[in-house]
């Protein structure tokens, strides 16, 4: 061989070394990035939820009390459900595992979580993998001395029944107040409607749903059994009954291997666990 052939040769190798190289350094930026991310958004939560848990009300207004006859919205778990009050969402089926998550829609933290990875969330339940059940509770009226999150989430039933949970849903997390505790007022849960598309004759039906309140005491009885349940704050996932990390629900990629190994391990009591938020 040449002295000009084996130089280029040379030339050729320490650069496809130096491109390995270059992958390697930025595979391990990426996984470093992506790291601090989560790491950044679950301090976030953990920072925001504390602020929640001390912002109590010294004098709060008085909540619905639970009404075992009340009305639910079109397809939400009956009271003899272990999921009770829940609202399924997605095409999983019977056989997956189910992820259920207490939010409150004045809670911050659930916000944070919603826009870290709600997106990521609502495809396990589309493609099935999982059976997501959202379980709304109102316990931060009590602290805040407000009625805002019974009336979001009653307005939010009425979405339910037009068949915009998903979408009614992510409005109002989208649109929650900058300050904790300012609340939604009715005109903004009104036209929230007009921004999860519903339309025509549906929305003359939301709009009547919620001027009579009709579910006001459907988010009564979910409030009650979340308070039965010992949770201590939102938000609170549990999949198949076990409690899921914060860091691991904001993380898609973490989360997708803890339902590939739910999928996998024998079916696991679906009651949730007392725990601390």
């Amino acid at each position: 061989m040449s002295e000009s052939g084996k130089n280029r040769r040379d030339r050729a190798a320490a650069a496809r070394d130096a491109a390995n190289a270059g992958e390697r350094r930025r595979e391990r930026t990426v996984r470093i990035v992506g790291g601090i991310t989560v790491l950044v958004v679950v301090l976030g939560i953990i920072g925001v939820a504390i602020f929640a848990k001390n912002s109590q009300n010294t004098d709060p207004v008085a909540l619905p009390s639970p009404n075992p006859s009340a009305a639910l919205p079109t397809g939400v778990l009956p009271t003899d459900d272990v999921h009770a009050y829940g609202v399924p969402y997605g095409t999983g089926t019977a056989d997956v595992p189910v992820l259920e998550i207490w939010e409150d829609f004045q809670c911050p933290a659930c916000d944070a979580v919603e826009k870290a990875n709600g997106a990521g969330i609502e495809s396990l339940a589309d493609s099935g993998k999982i059976r997501l059940i959202w379980r709304p509770t109102t316990f931060l009226d009590g602290n805040l001395g407000n009625d805002s999150s019974t009336r979001a989430a009653a307005a939010w039933g009425c979405a339910i029944d037009a068949g915009k949970a998903k979408e009614y849903h992510n409005v109002v997390f989208a649109n929650q107040p900058e300050t904790e505790g300012t609340g939604y007022t009715d005109e903004q849960l009104l036209a929230f409607a007009g921004d999860a598309g519903i339309a025509g004759a549906a929305l003359d039906t939301f709009t009547t749903c919620v001027a009579d309140r009709t579910y006001v005491d459907w988010t009564a009885n979910s409030t009650g059994v979340f308070y039965s349940s010992n949770i201590q704050g939102t938000p609170f996932a549990l999949l198949n009954g076990v409690e899921v990390p914060t860091e691991t629900l904001v993380d898609q990629p973490a989360l997708e291997k803890l339902v590939a190994d739910a999928a996998a391990a024998p079916a696991a009591s679906a009651s949730p666990s007392p725990a601390a938020s």
